[in-house]
């Protein structure tokens, strides 16, 4: 049986005890609202669209098999990207050995992009976030194209709410010298 199939039954077997967070038309809407900007912050954080497209739906499976509620969208919506953030720290975590071999030729080709004195906008952005560490990734994504406030970003990163003023100001404070180098430390 497919995990979608499992997926559905268990679905159907947990509606029908009134276990589910939301109803199908409801969770249907939730998804399509959510998705895009959940990729796009685990695609950015992470720095790897497969692994975003898996941790992405892997949250909302999660998010689905949860069975407290939601007091609104909102709610719901930072529930989804805390397991998001869970998920990916997990992930980080795992150790992962790898050879030259696994590396992709993209990567290999941005190491001989760094001679190269003109950089489009989004590519020195995405060298920047690349020599960043996770966390100020997360934050930086968090506060600035999710629009999260801190006691948002504290909530979802599981972190104090005046830790979280701290780290993202040096998050932003380095991101911007590293933007003013190119990218490139």
């Amino acid at each position: 049986m497919s995990w979608e199939l499992a997926l559905e039954q268990q679905m159907r077997d947990r509606a029908a005890a009134s276990e589910l967070p939301m109803d199908s038309a409801h969770f249907a809407a939730f998804y399509e609202r959510s998705a895009r900007p959940l990729w796009a912050y685990l695609s950015r954080v992470s720095g790897d669209r497969t692994l975003a497209e898996d941790l992405m739906q892997e949250s909302f499976v999660r998010f689905l098999c949860a069975t407290h509620g939601c007091d609104g969208e909102v709610e719901a919506r930072r529930y989804l990207f805390r397991i998001a953030t869970n998920l990916l720290r997990d992930h980080w975590r795992r150790p992962v050995a790898s050879s030259l071999d696994e590396v992709p030729e993209a990567a290999l080709a941005m190491c001989g992009a760094a001679a190269m004195s003109a950089m489009d906008s989004e590519a020195m952005l995405e060298r920047a976030m690349a020599k960043m560490g996770l966390r100020e990734r997360q934050m930086l994504w968090l506060a600035h194209a999710e629009g999260y406030s801190h006691k948002e970003i504290a909530e979802v990163m599981d972190l104090g709410a005046t830790s979280v003023r701290l780290l993202l100001f040096r998050a932003r404070r380095k991101i911007g010298q590293l933007l003013e180098n190119g990218g490139v430390a």
